[in-house]
């Protein structure tokens, strides 16, 4: 690990881009994981600007690799670009598609696909995750615990929300099991 250093512009706008992705991905794992927090209408506010919040990341990710492209002087002709920059090039098209498609016309005329599309947002979460860690390790700044801790804990919320849903699914399958055999039975 290399010594913790100040952060260069680029990625003090990559970690303010992370900071805003991780507020469009906190309303639903928030309304689920802590459901008393309703009562603060904190996910009720991140969801109403969550859409804002999300072309707000998209510009500053948009930014950050700018700068990280001049800087590098990054050469997309050559396949090492592509491999090394993998987890970024990914997470920049699933950003991109994201906010191109985060407008009413567009969630009118894809309809169930517009969500479908949407759920890529779960990749690049994975994505941002493996991309922080792989980019900043030699790297290191003030900033990067702040944004591993913050994706890292952003990912294990998604995973717990994904197991309570897939508990909820289970237990209201076994209720309605267990409605019907009841029913049977009564009426045998």
């Amino acid at each position: 690990m290399g010594a913790i250093d100040t952060a260069p512009l680029e990625n003090s706008l990559g970690f303010l881009a992370l900071g805003a992705y991780i507020l469009t991905l906190m309303p639903t794992n928030l309304r689920i994981i802590f459901p008393q927090t309703k009562q603060t209408n904190l996910p009720k506010w991140l969801l109403k600007y969550r859409r804002l919040i999300g072309i707000l990341a998209f510009c500053l990710a948009l930014l950050h690799a700018f700068l990280l492209v001049k800087k590098r002087d990054l050469d997309f002709l050559d396949p090492n670009t592509y491999w090394i920059y993998i987890q970024g090039i990914s997470t920049f098209i699933i950003f991109t598609l994201l906010a191109i498609t985060s407008n009413d016309w567009s969630v009118k005329r894809l309809k169930k696909n517009w969500k479908r599309l949407h759920t890529l947002t779960y990749l690049a979460m994975f994505l941002l995750t493996w991309h922080v860690w792989d980019k900043m390790l030699e790297h290191w700044s003030y900033l990067t615990p702040i944004g591993l801790v913050g994706i890292v804990t952003t990912t294990l919320l998604f995973l717990m929300r994904r197991w309570i849903e897939h508990r909820n699914k289970q237990q209201k399958a076994k209720g309605k099991a267990f409605s019907s055999q009841i029913t049977e039975k009564i009426t045998l």
